[in-house]
């Protein structure tokens, strides 16, 4: 009986693959007939990097602060779901379950208290070296993937009034300094190991609470650290440094020091500094996917992290809404900038399944960049500009309807990636297995 049973399962498994083949020549032919090439659009993506975060793992607790201890600084989790990532190795673990139920290239994004200290112990956040980095660059060349970074200014006793570049005590900035420029040597040493560029993303919450007295001097005081930290010698091609900004924070309402203005006006006077747009940063009306085209018109590159606020910057799992897919539109079609925008995520939620989480995110902002690639813009752009407007909207509205869900399963093979249907199975299956352990 349960070889016959096998035996169906075998030929069901056939038939659901011939199904699928013919269903992706369907689709393939129906968007050749709108001057969409689908087997180019997949080949595109498959050559995309997205930088994965691992903060989502252990809730962004990271290895070198008490993890009874509340996060601080503009940081907040909300849930407390079983199974989070208590040491590095339950974490690398969780991290590898996921690249291996995602498809494309992907980086792992760092921060710098993920630190791992067998070597020596302890050492605080000015101190850290490579050498406490050397597991996760062991990681990455396991699974074929670089590494990004970003210095730690927040859950440290060290945020006096919840300050760190920006603090007037210059004792206490001098140390988040030194943390900065041990960044930029650990970057490079990541760069280096893995024989990808790092991306190494500067951002503060610090600000006040209520109305300033003084909104000048601070900033005067963030943009010299941010100064003194680019100072640390580094090769710009290999460790590309970033400055992000946001409108507000838990505790830092009425002012942040690293304003959106601030932080664009910083990469554009200082050479070799990119601009990181996070889309959960900004007023609730002002869309991140409108704001890249025209940094696109004065800067080689850009960096972005992609999130989904709800109401505010609450960093929920990205899914596939309008702004995730409107955001991988003008990447696409602005001149093709793939190669131009550096893509990262960067979202945490300890309500659900953080390895589902992981996955859905990952998954999605993959599903948005497809819909781009599968998308005439050329046609779309001569209609625009002949001023054909009415019959533009009713070309996008019609493409809607398209079998892109078809495209995407090929998308899916193509990468040894688990189909739609199949992912979540494998979720289930890790957290009976492996999650629901860690008690």
């Amino acid at each position: 009986m349960s070889e016959e049973k096998n035996l169906w399962e075998k030929i069901g498994e056939v038939a659901e693959t011939l199904n699928t083949e013919a269903r992706y020549e369907a689709a393939k032919q129906l968007y050749a007939g709108i001057g969409v090439d689908t087997d180019a659009a997949i080949e595109k993506l498959s050559n995309v990097t997205v930088s994965l975060h691992c903060w989502q793992g252990d809730d962004v607790r990271g290895f070198d602060t008490d993890p009874s201890k509340p996060l601080t600084g503009g940081i907040q989790t909300t849930g407390n779901y079983p199974g989070r990532a208590r040491t590095p190795e339950e974490l690398m673990a969780d991290y590898e379950k996921v690249l291996s139920l995602c498809p494309g290239k992907k980086k792992l994004n760092l921060h710098a208290s993920y630190a791992i200290f067998d070597e020596g112990g302890f050492v605080d956040r000015d101190k850290i070296e490579p050498k406490h980095f050397s597991k996760w660059v062991e990681f990455a060349k396991k699974n074929g993937i670089g590494l990004d970074f970003n210095p730690t200014f927040f859950s440290h006793p060290n945020m006096k009034n919840g300050l760190t570049l920006s603090s007037p005590d210059e004792k206490n900035r001098k140390f988040w300094i030194d943390h900065g420029k041990a960044c930029v040597r650990i970057a490079e040493y990541f760069a280096k190991e893995t024989g990808i560029p790092c991306v190494m993303n500067i951002w503060i919450g610090d600000g006040y609470k209520d109305i300033p007295a003084d909104r000048k001097g601070p900033r005067e005081r963030y943009k010299d650290s941010i100064e003194q930290i680019i100072s640390e010698p580094h090769d710009p091609k290999q460790v590309k440094i970033t400055v992000e900004s946001k409108v507000f924070g838990i505790g830092v309402e009425s002012y942040t020091a690293g304003s959106a203005e601030f932080t664009l006006l910083f990469a554009a006077t200082h050479p070799g500094i990119l601009p990181l747009m996070d889309n959960g940063h900004y007023h609730p009306t002002e869309m991140v996917s409108d704001k890249i085209s025209s940094l696109l018109c004065y800067f080689d590159e850009i960096a972005l992290h992609i999130t989904r606020p709800v109401r505010w910057d609450s960093d929920h799992v990205v899914i596939l809404d309008d702004e995730t897919k409107e955001i991988a539109k003008e990447i696409v079609r602005n001149g093709d900038s793939l190669d131009r925008v550096n893509i990262a995520l960067d979202y945490f939620d300890a309500s659900i399944n953080r390895i589902s989480a992981w996955t859905v995110g990952f998954r999605s902002l993959q599903k948005a960049l497809l819909m781009a690639l599968c998308t005439p813009n050329k046609e779309f752009k001569k209609l625009q500009d002949t001023n054909q407007l009415t019959k533009l909207m009713a070309k996008q509205e019609e493409l809607k309807v398209y079998p892109f869900g078809d495209v995407w399963e090929e998308y899916l093979l193509k990468n040894d990636a688990p189909s739609e249907l199949s992912w979540y199975n494998e979720v289930e299956k890790y957290e009976k297995e492996v999650l629901s352990k860690r008690v």
